[in-house]
């Protein structure tokens, strides 16, 4: 009988000379939660599309297809989401964080290049749902619904589908064409689209006999606020200007356009203002730098493309040449505090980008749907105090944007699905995360992100060409090899080729190992050599 390679080879040997009674503690193989996954607002598996994309070839449309699982809009999120995800990716204590957005997008346009569908697999439950607005939210549920099976209806008073993709985010950042192909994408599951339908009356609605209503009319009010104004002075509300332009309607805001605002609709506000002639664009804020929420992507590309700023400043008055403007100063506690020290700013128009609120008059005053501070309440699963409907994205309470609304809208699919099949909604897990000091750094190599190329500086200002291009094959390959696997096993073989017992045995495909706890005498050497903190040592059963 041939032994292991841990058993005496000495006079007595035999079979029961095991060296497992040696140990304290064992090892285990894990799986843990990637912090890159775990960021997503559209909870994406992050990790696993990555390492079926580091395939390439036909690992493209696996990984394409394991993103749709969850978020249906990859060319689009691939554009203009702000990729927390990467902000959490352990490979940005090594070095940079790998490029999970630029991936996304690569394969995001490869589907729609290639012409990759989804299909409906679920047969049909007879069970109809209405969704009230076509904005992410609205889409991502309808999506994910039609595909368990239930027959949706999208209603949607603009002439056309998107919501704030369309009607907020500047051509530049987000090409029609691209939003287009992926609209219609959900719409060949069977999904019903009427436009020009705007929803006046939620009861009035629910009374045509829907099975669940979906609430996601999203804020596309822009916020105002009282400032003093000559009559001669040109105030523009920004979200209403950006809609005004999608419709055809070119505003004539002058050569020297003020932004007043901190977010990333204030941005893309004064770079519009730019490519719509102005030969000065400022944004207002009354905060730092540091201290403002558009994302530093958009701030660095504004000031590349010639819009200033001015910190830590507000707006005292609006004249008919201008703006007064009063100095800021931040206390103790970071909010800004008037100082009475005044300058004038030139300024021909003024655009107002100080956040947006939604239009929930369709909700009348006993349709039984609590309201609080200008957003739906709801539990949980997304259900409002009405049986039977179900608020999401930016209706409700939380972070507004894109990818969040396009993960509530996953969210609420579940939980109509459920409700639907008299089941409770799945609850939210707490993750058990994969820290960064749970990998072996050393076996991996010295691999620099490659960055996403930007259109030439001079056609910015004059078009509304698309600014941030893709990644072409190779790079996009080569960014999504310089995923970690973080928590997870990919098959590196280290534990079977470290272990000095000979005790780690292949199981079956790859990734699928176990321990021979005979010979196994707990060193702990395969969890110090695993790449990617995918063994632990757990205490020796008595």
């Amino acid at each position: 009988m041939k032994l292991p390679y841990a058993v005496s080879l000495g006079p007595g040997t035999s079979a029961a000379d095991l060296t497992g009674s040696w140990r304290t503690e064992r090892p285990v193989y894990q799986t843990l939660v990637a912090p890159c996954g775990n960021a997503c607002p559209a909870g994406e598996d992050v990790r696993t599309w990555l390492y079926l994309a580091e395939s390439g070839g036909a690992g493209y449309e696996a990984a394409w297809r394991s993103i749709m699982e969850t978020n249906p809009f990859p060319a689009i999120t691939g554009r203009v989401c702000y990729h927390p995800c990467e902000t959490a990716c352990n490979r940005g204590n090594l070095d940079e964080a790998v490029g999970i957005n630029s991936v996304e997008r690569f394969l995001g346009d490869r589907a729609l290049d290639q012409g990759w569908t989804v299909r409906v697999h679920t047969p049909a439950t007879g069970r109809r749902v209405l969704v009230i607005g076509s904005g992410p939210a609205g889409l991502s549920a309808a999506y994910h619904l039609a595909r368990r099976g239930h027959t949706v209806t999208v209603r949607e008073s603009a002439p056309a589908p998107g919501g704030m993709m369309r009607y907020g985010i500047p051509r530049y950042r987000l090409p029609r064409e691209v939003l287009d192909a992926e609209v219609d994408r959900v719409l060949a599951l069977g999904v019903t689209l009427e436009l020009d339908s705007p929803v006046t009356d939620l009861d009035a609605a629910r009374a045509e006999g829907w099975d669940a209503v979906f609430l996601a009319v999203g804020a596309q009010l822009g916020r105002r606020t009282y400032l003093p104004a000559a009559s001669a002075a040109k105030v523009l509300d920004a979200v209403s200007m950006l809609h005004g332009l999608e419709t055809g309607d070119r505003p004539l805001l002058g050569r020297r356009v003020a932004v007043y605002g901190g977010g990333n609709t204030a941005l893309d506000a004064a770079r519009t203002a730019k490519r719509l002639g102005a030969s000065d664009a400022v944004v207002v804020y009354r905060r730092t730098r540091e201290r403002m929420p558009a994302h530093e992507d958009e701030v660095a590309q504004a000031e590349q493309e010639g819009v200033e700023f001015h910190w830590l400043s507000t707006i005292e008055r609006v004249e008919p040449d201008g703006l007064l403007i009063e100095q800021m100063e931040l206390d103790e506690n970071g909010f800004p505090q008037p100082t009475g020290r005044t300058e004038r700013l030139a300024a021909d128009s003024v655009l107002l980008a100080l956040g947006q609120d939604t239009d929930l008059s369709l909700l009348g005053p006993d349709s039984g749907c609590r309201v609080i501070d200008g957003s739906v309440e709801t539990d949980h699963s997304f259900a409002t105090g009405v049986t039977g409907v179900f608020a999401g994205g930016d209706v409700v309470a939380g972070e507004r944007s894109v990818t969040v609304a396009i993960g509530h809208g996953r969210r609420v699919a579940e939980s109509i699905d459920a409700w639907l099949a008299g089941r409770s909604a799945p609850p939210v897990a707490d993750p058990d995360l994969a820290p960064y000091e749970a990998l072996n750094t050393w076996y991996f190599e010295d691999a620099a992100r490659t960055h996403r190329p930007l259109l030439e500086r001079a056609r910015r200002s004059s078009t509304f060409d698309e600014v941030v291009h893709g990644l072409d094959e190779d790079t996009a390959l080569f960014e999504a090899r310089r995923c970690l696997s973080c928590g997870s096993c990919f098959s590196c073989d280290n534990c079977y080729a470290l272990c000095p017992d000979n005790a780690v045995l292949k199981i079956g495909p790859p990734g699928e190992y176990e321990i021979d706890l005979d010979y196994c005498k707990g060193c702990g050497i395969c969890v110090e050599e695993c790449p990617a903190g995918a063994i632990r040592m757990v205490p020796e059963e008595v």
